[in-house]
């Protein structure tokens, strides 16, 4: 288990890294889209490209972040019979959810989709839309982002079972470190409650 612990470590630690690199992204993406905007509405140009290029980079944020969005446990759940349950019940249901829905629906898409890629690449495939770019890169975003997903699947899956035999804490239990903005709220607490 101890080999397995050690795989977990490196693929969350490789979903971190490119997570926190992907998220600097929606700043590209903002910036695009507001020199877009921008030149569109003040100067009467616009291009495809633009748009096209704000799609991609939304894509990029999207898929290649969702190994890290695993790894933090923050995917969308409906925990109304869940939230209810013991750990040990809820940490059974992650490990079945794993098997029996996340691989498969990963895997499937992965597998399907990197023939799509590879015959765009060998073709060269650009954009229909006028002054469109090239299609390949976007392609390969998707069996790249569902091949994250499925290492960070097989990791979560490796500190579940981890957890039920007692060698490690809750994996699912969020260390959450206090945001700007809690910071500050304590900050002006404390001063209204040491100047009363």
């Amino acid at each position: 288990m101890k080999l397995l612990l050690d795989i977990s470590r490196t693929v969350d630690w490789l979903n971190e890294r490119i997570g926190r690199l992907v998220s600097w992204l929606v700043l590209a993406t903002v910036l695009v889209s507001t020199t877009n905007a921008t030149f569109r509405y003040a100067f009467n140009q616009s291009s495809n490209a633009w748009l096209e290029i704000q799609w991609y980079l939304f894509s990029a944020i999207f898929l290649l972040a969702s190994g890290y969005t695993l790894k933090h446990n923050q995917h969308i759940r409906i925990d109304i019979i869940a939230g209810r349950l013991s750990r040990k019940a809820q940490t059974w249901i992650d490990i079945l959810g794993t098997l029996l829905f996340l691989f498969p629906m990963a895997i499937i898409i992965m597998w399907l989709s990197w023939p799509v890629f590879v015959n765009s690449y060998q073709h060269n495939e650009i954009s229909t839309n006028a002054g469109g770019l090239t299609v390949w890169p976007a392609r390969l975003l998707v069996p790249v982002g569902f091949f994250l997903l499925i290492l960070q699947g097989g990791s979560e899956l490796i500190k579940r079972i981890a957890f039920l035999r007692g060698l490690i804490a809750d994996p699912a239990e969020a260390v959450v470190a206090p945001d700007a903005e809690a910071e500050l709220a304590e900050a002006i607490r404390r001063e209204r409650g040491e100047a009363a």
